[in-house]
């Protein structure tokens, strides 16, 4: 077994253990995180109607256009006021942040600083 795959298989435990605790409601979504070797990818989830209410990724053309970020943290940074703004506008201030099992600095952290500048409460 590779050691990717010994990561890999900590970080779904932690995940789970997390996601047993936390859900997202309809007042209290969920902003899920996921973070590649490249990219970044932020969604504002509601677990009980089972959809996806906002979302926002380095992957988008708009993103991939701009080239003035000096690192990848900047760039997630970017993604958590992007996806607190497009939140604000589906009327939602409020949410509880899923790290979905990855450490909680570096472009995680900068993602969350983000969205709470943007306006986002959790």
């Amino acid at each position: 077994m590779g050691s990717t795959n010994v990561k890999m298989q900590a970080r779904l435990k932690r995940k789970q253990r997390i996601r047993r605790k936390m859900t997202g409601t309809q007042d209290r979504p969920r902003l899920s995180v996921f973070r590649s070797s490249k990219h970044i990818y932020a969604q504002v989830i509601d677990d009980t109607a089972g959809r996806t209410l906002v979302a926002a990724s380095t992957m988008e053309k708009a993103l991939k256009d701009k080239t003035d970020f000096e690192n990848k943290a900047s760039k997630a940074f970017y993604i958590g006021k992007l996806v607190a703004e497009r939140a604000k506008g589906k009327g939602v201030s409020k949410v509880v942040f899923d790290r979905n099992g990855f450490m909680y600095h570096g472009r995680v952290k900068a993602l969350s600083d983000g969205a709470r500048e943007g306006g986002l409460n959790f």
